[in-house]
């Protein structure tokens, strides 16, 4: 398994803008139609990464108790489907269905999206306050499907946490670590 760290995303940087295909609904929908009132959580991710699949229960876990608390999730896929059509936008949906995905699963198709976010890896994950300035890019925890640690989302769990009770960003980011995104 190949490892690829995040890139550096900027504390304060505005969310770059979109307008995406979500494969649950098919539907095109803007950053603005989705984001949350007191923030969003981008997370580039994708069906077959096995650093991916490793946090999936978790990253469920934490929707649904951080968008009652009016933080956004939203996941785009800009992998290259030529290449690896286990990440098409039809497959993409039947993912989102058979795991109850509470969030939009966008499609990237050109990889406009990832590039403008400078993204490289799956996951990445990109927390933005209410007025989508960045305030923590980096992991969701210390755990990899290789280490033995469990997948409690600590460190993203802080970071929506000190956003939400308006303390000062996480110092220490660690960068995320996945699959490299598929580039066409």
């Amino acid at each position: 398994m190949a490892k690829t760290e995040s890139n550096e995303f900027k504390v304060g940087k505005i969310a770059p803008d979109f307008n995406l295909m979500n494969t649950v609904d098919n539907k095109y929908y803007a950053l603005n139609d989705l984001k949350g009132d007191k923030g969003t959580l981008i997370m580039f991710i994708c069906n077959h990464c096995p650093f991916v699949i490793h946090v999936n229960e978790e990253l469920i876990k934490m929707a649904n108790e951080y968008q009652n608390k009016g933080i956004q999730f939203i996941a785009i896929s800009s992998n290259d489907v030529v290449n690896y059509p286990q990440d098409a936008p039809h497959l993409m949906k039947k993912l989102a269905h058979d795991l109850a995905y509470p969030f939009p699963y966008l499609y990237d198709e050109t990889q406009n999206v990832a590039k403008a976010y400078d993204a490289a890896c799956t996951p990445d994950f990109y927390l933005f306050d209410g007025d989508l300035k960045s305030v923590y890019h980096g992991q969701i925890d210390d755990s990899r499907p290789e280490n033995g640690k469990s997948v409690t989302g600590k460190d993203m769990r802080k970071a929506m946490d000190n956003l939400l009770q308006h303390k000062s960003v996480l110092e220490n980011q660690k960068p995320s670590i996945g699959c490299g995104i598929k580039w066409k």
